[in-house]
């Protein structure tokens, strides 16, 4: 038995719980009936867990005959963590605590075809911008960085990102960790985009989140946790054909949904994207059997209505949707889904 990976696990078990608990918090005895561990097993994690800042006292429980229980708390604010999102024109950072909330924002412009150092030392600067500096406020479990792929999200290495092949092969993940000095958590902005959208865990159920900005992609939560694929490549929903003798897209194909959705919001006609849009969220909802779609994205952003309105009537058009998937804007960018994937490691989640 790999014994510090059980002791992580039921840490990540307990603390999961805390969060979802907020600041009311849970007793011991809870915390064991939920995990299954044993009362002495709670009790030395969560000492040791206080030990680190990361729980504290949240008052006192209703007495059920005996003293009145001690419920505990998480600490948001004991760890930080960083999260970038590397668009192809544009730089977004952020840094959140514990529970997710963001404590500090940045944006400015990127030039993604200036190549890897140019692009690296922005990055960099804009973690410095966020986190304020060494010292300055609660430990950082680290930066989560958000990239268009395709990439291997396993060895941290950018693929040929449709439209600037000089990427492909750059391990990034591995010259921002030696840049920062921090572990470093390198995934496709879509999969960031879902991991913002929706907290996982066994029995979350399926949420897509559709992304469309300067490209259009998807991230999957299949069963609470993101389905990335066994070659990192899970998610190019932008590059389904809609039309054999259609435009020609970027990837090589023609009549792509991307080049089609992204074409209509060129013209000004948000309408006819969000239908577009919506006719492809409506096959992945048949083939994946969805709970719910999330949109995103900085055209989604500017205005989300209709892309909404657009998804949910495609889904309510289809005959075979007999419980079409609930439709919303997602709760949280790319950035924030960044900071996510790293401290949902704390969580067990991601």
């Amino acid at each position: 038995m790999n014994l510090p990976a059980l002791r992580g696990h039921n840490e990540a078990l307990l603390l999961d719980l805390l969060r979802a608990a907020g600041a009311p918090g849970l007793g011991r005895a809870e915390l064991a009936a939920r995990t299954g561990l044993t009362p002495q097993a709670v009790s030395k994690i969560t000492a040791r867990l206080a030990a680190e800042g990361l729980v504290a006292e949240a008052g006192r429980g209703a007495s059920t005959g005996g003293k009145p229980r001690t419920l505990l708390r998480l600490v948001p604010g004991a760890r930080h963590a960083v999260g970038v999102h590397l668009d192809r024109d544009e730089l977004s950072a952020v840094r959140v605590d514990l529970a997710g909330g963001v404590l500090a924002r940045w944006s400015g412009p990127l030039d993604f075809g200036a190549g890897p150092e140019p692009v690296v030392d922005s990055v960099v600067r804009a973690v410095a911008r966020v986190s304020g500096g060494a010292g300055a406020g609660p430990p950082l479990l680290g930066v989560g960085a958000a990239a268009p792929g395709p990439l291997d999200w396993r060895g941290g290495v950018l693929g040929r990102v449709t439209g600037f092949p000089d990427w492909a092969g750059y391990p990034l993940r591995e010259v921002l960790a030696g840049r920062l000095g921090l572990p470093v958590v390198l995934d496709k902005d879509t999969n960031a985009g879902v991991a913002a959208a929706a907290p996982g865990g066994p029995g979350s159920g399926t949420t897509v989140y559709l992304h469309v900005g300067t490209g259009l992609g998807a991230g999957l939560r299949l069963d609470g946790a993101v389905h990335r694929g066994a070659r990192s490549a899970a998610g190019e929903f932008g590059h389904q054909v809609l039309r054999l003798d259609g435009p020609p897209c970027r990837c090589g194909g023609r009549g792509c949904l991307e080049v089609l959705c992204l074409e209509a919001v060129a013209r000004g006609e948000p309408a006819e994207a969000a239908r577009i849009l919506g006719e492809g969220a409506a096959n992945l909802a048949a083939l994946l059997d969805v709970d719910r779609i999330l949109l995103g994205g900085r055209v989604v952003d500017a205005d989300p209505e209709p892309f909404v309105a657009g998804v949910r009537a495609a889904l309510a058009s289809r005959v075979l949707l007999e419980h079409p998937p609930s439709v919303a804007r997602s709760p949280a960018g790319v950035a924030e889904g960044a900071a996510a994937l790293v401290r949902g490691r704390v969580f067990g989640w991601t």
